[in-house]
Formats: structure tokens, C-alpha cells, sequence
């Protein structure tokens, strides 16, 4: 019985998402996906890469790629301010944990989501493509966009920025 109560507690549970400003428009990350947030640093370009793809960072001696969320929905490149900054997210490839820059145009706070307050994404009215929103985060009287790293980062565009980190360096 108490396994029940334990599955259902965990149903329940807020999910926790770090919000932060894209083009105008608020989405939200989940919060395990998220390793750290840093201040915008110089980005070295990478040849052949597609129009998201703005380069890689040396993070620490480790080569970050870095994808420009903005252009990979089509909203166009962002002007870098004072307050842009990379989010940095783990994705899983090949059982291995890889580490991805997302630049973002401001991180604003953490949000505590229960599941009664994540709507299915909508069919049409965002800018951001449907297949790349995991649903839409009610918070108060606003909605916050909630992305889905895994079908935004394909397998095949995550192999090859691990494949262009791995050949060369910052």
C-alpha cells in the first residue's frame, strides 16, 4: 500500500522548470535538465554547422557546442545584452552524459509546476513549432512555454555537434 501512496505522491509532486525569456516570450526547461547557467562568453565558430549551431565554448577545458534556440525555431538571431547568458543542459547520446550551451536572452526564475497545471501544447498561436513544447505551464494568470530538449535536439543534429566538439578544440 505504501508504494501505492508513494507513486501517487510522486504524481502529484510539482515539477521544477527554470524560466527564462526567448524573443518576447517565456519558456521554461526542466530543472534536472539544467547544469548551470553562465554569462555570455566568447563563441568560436564552427565551419559546416547548421544556422543554430553558433559555435562551441571553452567551459572549464571542456568544449561546449552552443545552439541558438531562437534561429533553431525560426524567430531569427537574438542581439547579445548584458543579460544574455548560456544555459547549460546534459543530454544523454549513446549512454553518455553531453553537455549543451543554450543561449538565452534572460533566465528569470525557478517554477514549481503540480501536473494539474501543464496543459497540453497548443495546436496552433505560439511562434515555437508544437513538436518542440512539452505542453504550457499555468502560473498564476500567465502561461510559460515549456520545451521538450529531446525533440528539439534530434539525435542526428546532437551527433553531430558531440562529432565536431570531439574533432577540434577552443
Amino acid at each position: 500500500m505504501s508504494t501505492n501512496t508513494n507513486t501517487l505522491s510522486e504524481l502529484t509532486r510539482p515539477a521544477q522548470y527554470l524560466g527564462f525569456s526567448l524573443a518576447g516570450e517565456t519558456y521554461a526547461i526542466e530543472l534536472l535538465r539544467i547544469r548551470e547557467i553562465i554569462e555570455c562568453v566568447p563563441i568560436t565558430r564552427v565551419p559546416g554547422m547548421p544556422s543554430s549551431v553558433l559555435g562551441v565554448i571553452n567551459l572549464r577545458g571542456r568544449v561546449v557546442p552552443v545552439v541558438d534556440l531562437a534561429v533553431k525555431m525560426g524567430l531569427g538571431p537574438r542581439p547579445i545584452t548584458r543579460w544574455t547568458c548560456f544555459v547549460i543542459v546534459e543530454a544523454m547520446m549513446d549512454g553518455e552524459r553531453t553537455s549543451l550551451g543554450l543561449l538565452a536572452d534572460s533566465v528569470s526564475e525557478v517554477l514549481d509546476l503540480a501536473p494539474d497545471d501543464v496543459e497540453p501544447p497548443p495546436a496552433f498561436g505560439t511562434r515555437t513549432p508544437v513538436d518542440y513544447l512539452r505542453g504550457m505551464g499555468r502560473q498564476e494568470q500567465r502561461f510559460i512555454l515549456l520545451l521538450d530538449l529531446d525533440r528539439m535536439l534530434s539525435a542526428e543534429e546532437l551527433l553531430g555537434l558531440v562529432g565536431t566538439a570531439a574533432g577540434g578544440g577552443v
